[in-house]
């Protein structure tokens, strides 16, 4: 807990105030009135203490079930904060659960599918398992400006019954940051930060409350980077984003988000697949991450447009209850040119595919939603009620290339030659509909003992098209429940021990290009999670551990190269998470995952483990301050990565990985105003590796870089 929640804690019944300003934290009393006495101004300044903690108090945004703290949510969930981003210099989403043993990173922020993200072993679903403010959207090769978002959740094995179809791994949420509250007066800063080879950032965040007594509200971020990567491509960007509110009456509130980016990237890292006759057991050897040897003569560019525009309405109608309606529209566009290595052996000789591509996704989300308490008889319920309807679309190209354009070898200067020639020809590829009705009751049966339970009601359709118009597929399902119960004990206010389980169904998946069935669109697959653990918080440490089975439908390349569905998927485990200040100077956090997964059920490969899932993952971070000089915190972070079987055959191993990062935090003041400066130097040993992309890609691994920022706020 932050010095500034435990203050608001300690005077929530006083009406006092606690404002911020820089490092300092000020106690003050409220407006004065005819009459009233006024108190001084107490002003409480703590040293900058390392940042550990697991953020089990903050709130986390569920869906169906409401909003509630990580503490009294009965599933396994990670809260990464704005401030935590900064300090470790987070630029891509698997930087920013990077201590998250459960989470492993399968894209690059200059690939062209930069997202890719695995949740205990089971890769996220671009179209439905990311939200911003808990609204969809298509995050489908989009690098989103981080330093834009207050915090960033994942939420374990949740998406069915908290919004309809998505990945049983979970869900990635990104918040938004919001209108200061009016003690809080005119935020702004402004922040310059540089990472090798060559790109540079600038970032302004401004925001305030006006009109009589703060009524309206603003937060504006915006942000530009550009210059050179570290293989030698380069990249430039420019994001705004703008957050409204309004407080219409004392119990109406209005809200209005939107978010806009443009993307140019090129020199993108090229995708090395053994799907084409790989005649090894091993990958050759791995190459170094700052090459610029792999790119053909097209320079494998990316643009990307995201635009994002949210609204909605809050009424109290109660002390204890809400009414709330929201619609948002989201497109994703993006145009693309990308280096497909075909490697056929373990000297690294290799066929090139490129695949010259464009498309469009559009997503659309109309949702109301009651919250409340009620009692009956000894027992307090805590309520939600809602319905919601979206339409997600999807554009394809029909003058795309995926052809072979020549050889070569990794270790060798790629110098095959593209020039394409492609106009994107639009066509409507596929469309996802679904409504939804749920409700969720969380039972107070004593002070320690509660039970939840709760469901949606969802009628789901799918329909795939040719460029010639006709339908190549119809998927209609109404009427699928996904259902949701948890048992959670509390031996004291900071310790929730729960048991759980949740019913998911994820949108059939297009198969990738590199299978015969090119372009399918496949049937949803049922899944299943059970889940039992403990998380508790004390002033100086907290700790999480759970123990989670998922059950899913298990979709793979075949021996003919065909993806299918066929069988089931089984992914077991623990994860362990702790944070620990063990003294004021010093602290230490770290989370270790042990998973066993499984192919069962299955016309090939029983019994193997399900491709390109880790069995043990582990990260640490050791963060000290530094008592000489107040206000400088040093850190160190690692992450281990244990081998994988690339393929469903497991005839392919990837080796493990151990990558470790330093960083150092200043924080000071200059002219009356905050200053913070950080430094960080990542894959400080520059570890050559090999991570996996999805079922047989692998990815070259991120070379050593240095990284620095400089924050001055007002």
């Amino acid at each position: 807990m932050t010095l500034r929640q435990a203050l608001d804690r300690a005077l929530e019944s006083t009406g006092l105030i606690v404002a911020a300003n820089g490092s300092a934290i000020t106690v003050q009393p409220p407006a004065t009135t005819q009459n009233a006495t006024t108190l001084p101004t107490i002003t409480v300044t703590a040293p900058q203490a390392p940042i550990t903690s697991l953020n089990l108090d903050a709130p986390v945004t569920s869906g169906a079930l409401g909003t509630r703290t990580q503490l009294d949510t009965p599933f396994s969930t990670t809260v990464v904060d704005k401030q935590d981003i900064e300090r470790r210099q987070a630029s891509t989403l698997g930087d920013i659960f990077n201590l998250d043993a459960s989470v492993v990173n399968q894209g690059n922020t200059y690939n062209t599918r930069s997202s890719y993200l695995t949740v205990r072993g089971l890769q996220l679903d671009y179209a439905n398992g990311y939200k911003l403010n808990g609204l969809p959207i298509i995050n489908y090769g989009v690098e989103l400006p981080y330093q834009d978002f207050e915090q960033v959740e994942i939420l374990k094995g949740l998406s069915g019954f908290m919004y309809g179809f998505g990945s049983p791994g979970g869900i990635v949420n990104f918040v938004t940051k919001k209108p200061p509250i009016l003690a809080d007066g005119l935020l702004l800063s402004a922040d310059v930060g540089y990472k090798s080879d060559g790109i540079f950032k600038e970032h302004v965040d401004i925001g305030d409350r006006f009109g009589t007594d703060g009524m309206f509200g603003f937060r504006l971020n915006a942000a530009h980077e550009g210059g050179e990567t570290y293989n030698g491509g380069h990249v430039n960007g420019n994001d705004v984003s703008l957050g409204l509110d309004a407080h219409l009456t004392p119990n109406l509130t209005w809200t209005l988000d939107t978010l806009y980016q443009k993307r140019h990237a090129s020199g993108q890292v090229a995708a090395i697949s053994t799907l084409l006759g790989y005649t090894g057991t091993s990958l050759p050897s791995p190459i170094n991450g700052r090459a610029d040897n792999l790119t053909s003569s097209d320079g494998s560019p990316q643009s990307t447009e995201f635009g994002l525009i949210t609204t909605g309405l809050s009424y109290a109608i109660a002390p204890d209850w809400k009414v709330s309606t929201n619609y948002s529209y989201s497109s994703t566009n993006r145009r693309y040119i990308e280096d497909w290595l075909y490697i056929s052996n373990p000297n690294g000789d290799y066929t090139e595919r490129v695949y010259d591509q464009a498309n469009k996704y559009k997503f659309q989300q109309w949702q109301l939603m009651l919250e409340g308490k009620a009692q009956t008889g000894p027992f307090e319920h805590q309520l939600v009620f809602g319905t919601s309807s979206q339409k997600q679309t999807n554009d394809g190209n029909s003058q795309f290339c995926f052809c072979t354009i020549g050889t070569g070898n990794i270790y060798d200067q790629n110098t095959i030659t593209y020039n394409s020639a492609i106009t994107p020809s639009w066509y409507r590829q596929s469309t996802y509909d679904q409504t939804g009705f749920f409700g969720s009751d969380t039972i107070k049966l004593t002070d320690r003992w509660s039970v939840l339970a709760g469901a949606r009601y969802t009628n789901y359709e799918q329909n795939g098209y040719t460029a010639a118009g006709a339908q190549t597929i119809h998927y209609k399902k109404d009427g699928v429940v996904t259902p949701t119960f948890a048992l959670m004990y509390k031996p004291r206010p900071d310790t929730t021990l729960y048991g759980s389980y949740v019913e998911s169904l994820e949108q059939g998946a297009q198969v990738p290009l590199m299978y015969e069935n090119a372009n399918d669109l496949l049937k949803p697959l049922k899944s299943k999670q059970y889940e039992v653990g403990v998380k508790t918080e004390h002033d100086s440490w907290s700790a999480t551990a759970s123990l989670f089975r998922i059950e899913r439908g298990a979709a793979y390349g075949n021996s003919d190269n065909v993806y299918v569905q066929n069988g089931k998927l089984r992914y077991q485990g623990l994860e362990l998470g702790t944070s620990v200040n063990f003294t004021t100077n010093l602290s230490v956090a770290g989370s270790f995952t042990a998973m066993n997964t499984e192919y069962v059920k299955t016309s090939e490969n029983v019994g193997n483990r399900v491709s390109v899932t880790p069995n043990y993952v582990g990260a640490l971070r050791v963060a000290y301050a530094v008592p000489q000089l107040q206000n400088l915190e040093v850190g160190a972070d690692g992450r281990y990565v244990s081998t994988q079987k690339l393929d469903a055959a497991n005839s392919i191993e990837i080796p493990g990985y151990f990558i470790f990062n330093l960083t150092a935090n200043y924080n000071t003041r200059v002219s009356g105003h905050d200053l913070q400066l950080t430094a960080g130097v990542f894959n400080v040993a520059n570890k050559r590796y090999w991570y996996a992309q999805s079922e047989g890609v692998v990815l070259v691994g991120m070379p050593r870089t240095v990284g620095i920022m400089a924050k001055i706020s007002y």
